[in-house]
């Protein structure tokens, strides 16, 4: 039933200047271009237009109470509302950072002196331990002793070359006696200095694994542990076929249940490898500074938005219902008043969905209102009443 609301604003207006012959028309007071008269007139046109409207949906309430609806189904409706829909995968990692190394000797001998505890924070070059050098600060004594005497020798000959006095002989076999010596202590110096133990980076001792007095050996006996929690991130496995819709930037959600803590980053590195053994590439997403209790090893849930779209249509995806041709289809409602409808079934064409919703393609725009409940009770072109609105 259509009642008097589907009067058009045209006639309403005609309506109310033929009831007010002695007031000037629109077109006289336009065309006087009497700009306050003007706005005077819109004014007393626009409080007429609600009073008119308030008073016809007073009679549209009451004409309604007239009407036998108590047979007509009762559903709750859903006016739609474009939006950004997003879609995310979720995959598992796990917390690591590039400074989280143990420290192995590269001099065999015992552990002389450790001169740090487990805790302390160090800097990169600070002296970690000493291993017995064995004599070699001796030896290295020696040897440039002689690499001094030879020197001696060589620039006495060089000298006596520059002004033609001795032999050619003479001067090279000083001269590689001392480039000999001189390459012998270099060498030596290195190896002694691969019995200190020195920090690559700072950070923090976190374990002592060998105790002082023991023997180490290069590649075999790791000593300490270091790390540096300052630039941590979570690593994580992500299937091949995203490979052309996770790349650096994409919005990622983690979540680190064993310390209560979620964050939003954005994906700092992608592997450009694919792991022959599971076929996954690896993703880094860094971890702010802020979030705090984070250790390497932690387990992280990732949600990776593999998809956008702006300006979307979504609805629950438990209103979609199909029909034997395998369509999918909702009822969308052309509503006569402010809670009777006609539910008219939308053959749609669906997208992606996540947690609950499903994004619209084709079918429903901004503004439908479609049937949230009871859809699965009703038929195409069936009457119903509206028990409750929601906007999505």
């Amino acid at each position: 039933m259509k009642y008097l609301a589907y009067l058009s604003t045209f006639s309403i207006l005609l309506l109310i200047s033929c009831g007010k012959e002695e007031e000037k028309t629109v077109e006289e007071i336009i065309a006087s271009g009497n700009e306050t008269e003007i706005q005077e007139k819109r004014e007393s046109l626009s409080k007429e237009m609600r009073e008119i409207n308030s008073n016809l949906k007073k009679l549209d309430e009451k004409l309604e109470s007239f009407e036998d609806n108590s047979g007509l189904a009762l559903v709750e409706a859903l006016r739609l509302d474009a939006k950004t829909f997003k879609h995310y995968i979720k995959v598992q990692g796990d917390v690591q950072t590039d400074k989280n190394i143990l420290i192995y000797p590269e001099f065999s001998g015992v552990l002389e002196k450790i001169f740090i505890k487990e805790g302390d924070e160090v800097r990169k070059g600070q002296k970690l331990a000493k291993i017995d050098e064995g004599g070699l600060s001796s030896q290295l004594a020696e040897m440039k002793a002689q690499r001094e005497l030879a020197k001696t020798r060589f620039d006495r000959q060089k000298r006596l070359w520059e002004e033609n006095i001795g032999s050619e002989i003479q001067f090279l076999e000083a001269k590689t006696a001392f480039e000999q010596l001189d390459n012998s202590v270099e060498q030596m110096q290195s190896q002694l200095n691969k019995a200190t133990i020195y920090a690559p980076f700072d950070g923090k001792i976190d374990e002592i694994i060998t105790d002082q007095g023991q023997v180490v050996a290069p590649s075999q006996t790791p000593i300490f542990r270091i790390l540096n929690l300052g630039e941590m991130y979570v690593s994580a496995n992500v299937p091949e076929n995203f490979v052309g819709s996770i790349d650096v930037g994409t919005e990622a959600i983690v979540d680190i249940r064993a310390i209560n803590k979620s964050f939003t980053a954005k994906v700092s590195q992608v592997s450009s490898n694919i792991s022959e053994s599971n076929r996954n590439f690896r993703v880094r997403v860094p971890i702010p500074d802020s979030i705090d209790f984070v250790k390497p090893n932690l387990i992280a849930t990732v949600k990776l938005n593999d998809y956008s779209s702006e300006n979307a249509i979504a609805i629950p995806e438990n209103i979609l219902q199909e029909n034997a041709s395998g369509e999918s289809f909702t009822f969308a409602l052309d509503m006569e008043s402010d809670k009777i409808g006609t539910a008219a079934q939308k053959t749609l064409k669906v997208g992606k969905s996540y947690e609950g919703e499903i994004e619209i393609l084709k079918g429903l725009k901004a503004d439908d209102i479609v049937v949230s409940e009871g859809a699965r009770t009703i038929q195409k072109d069936e009457k119903v009443k509206v028990v409750n609105f929601e906007k999505k």
